[in-house]
């Protein structure tokens, strides 16, 4: 499914946006050594029913996880890189973590992720893939405009990660929003130019770029979500929702 939306139900997403965005800004905040997963997890959820939001998380049962989620936000941690499922354990100095982030206000939904070091000193090859990521995600969004593709788009991630040294992982990456969490089309985070669905003003997409130290290949946690590094390497995740505008480019999540 693809949805295109007028201008009053892209306010709309943008509300959303900047709840996400402030759910994420604030966790980050609150969270130091000693924090535990489950605690994150249960602070989204009270910003969840505060805001008269909906979790995309709780309910949630693809065919590529092991039942529902059952949790607000995905914690993914070190070796973790996607859908980690919270649990119980505290946060130590140098800790690697991923918050994802996803819930539907006013029946839109977005979705965003960033990824950082618990305590200081700050890891510099956590920095440098972080970074990596970020600067992945930017020339996404840079590419996002209409008339454009979603290769152009893969492309243009790709490229970013490629040239800093990262193998790019096709299973999972980014796509459409809008009522539901996950819509076409899917954005890869490496393809190939002037292919694919050509995006239109109106489109909602979460661009999501994410790497592993060492590899592209992934492996399942016993949790039956939790996806890791193969190696045990350590990883990075950076997510936006935007909008594709006649005016280019507009990120919601920001």
């Amino acid at each position: 499914m693809i949805e295109i939306f007028g201008p009053a139900e892209l306010q709309r997403a943008a509300e959303s946006g900047a709840f996400i965005s402030s759910v994420l800004q604030s966790l980050k905040k609150r969270i130091t050594v000693g924090t535990n997963l489950l605690e994150i997890d249960q602070w989204a959820g009270e910003m969840i029913r505060e805001a008269g939001a909906r979790s995309c998380y709780v309910d949630y049962a693809p065919d590529f996880g092991s039942g529902p989620f059952g949790h607000f936000i995905c914690t993914s941690l070190n070796d973790a890189v996607l859908h980690g499922m919270p649990y119980d354990y505290a946060l130590k100095n140098g800790d690697l973590l991923t918050l994802d982030f996803a819930a539907s206000l006013d029946g839109l939904v977005a979705d965003a992720a960033i990824s950082f070091t618990v305590g200081t000193p700050i890891n510099t090859t956590d920095a440098k893939m972080i970074k990596a990521t970020q600067l992945a995600l930017a020339a996404g969004i840079n590419a996002a405009v209409p008339g454009a593709r979603n290769g152009d788009i893969s492309h243009a991630i790709g490229s970013v990660l490629t040239d800093a040294g990262y193998l790019v992982n096709t299973e999972f990456g980014g796509h459409g929003v809008g009522s539901t969490m996950h819509q076409d089309p899917h954005i890869a985070n490496i393809g190939r130019p002037g292919r694919g669905y050509k995006l239109r003003a109106g489109l909602l997409l979460a661009i999501e770029p994410w790497v592993m130290l060492d590899t592209a290949t992934l492996k399942t946690d016993a949790d039956g979500w939790t996806l890791k590094s193969a190696t045990g390497a350590r990883t990075a995740h950076t997510e936006h929702t935007i909008a594709i505008t006649e005016d280019g480019p507009r990120i919601l999540t920001h």
